[in-house]
């Protein structure tokens, strides 16, 4: 659902699984692996989800930060998740 009413986006099981995949590929050439920690921000969308279902697919820890917080609150949530963090 998007924030209009009436105004969806539709995504099959396949193309979920597809877009996981090729999230969780592009994460892994990133460098990510197993055990790291990964802040996702970005608004409640499918791409959203494939890319939580990507790390968790890779073995990566993830929290999830919706769009709407200042970039102070942003910088918070992510040091108290010890993400990006070696």
């Amino acid at each position: 659902e998007k924030d209009e009413p009436g105004e969806e986006v539709r995504v099959t099981y396949r193309e979920l699984l597809e877009l996981t995949c090729r999230l969780g590929n592009t994460l892994k050439r990133q460098g990510v692996k197993r055990g790291d920690r990964v802040t996702i921000y970005m608004p409640p969308c499918p791409l959203a989800v494939a890319s939580m279902l990507a790390c968790a697919r890779i073995g990566a820890v993830h929290a999830v930060v919706f769009a709407g917080f200042s970039a102070e609150s942003l910088a918070d949530r992510i040091q108290d998740g010890w993400c990006g963090c070696s």
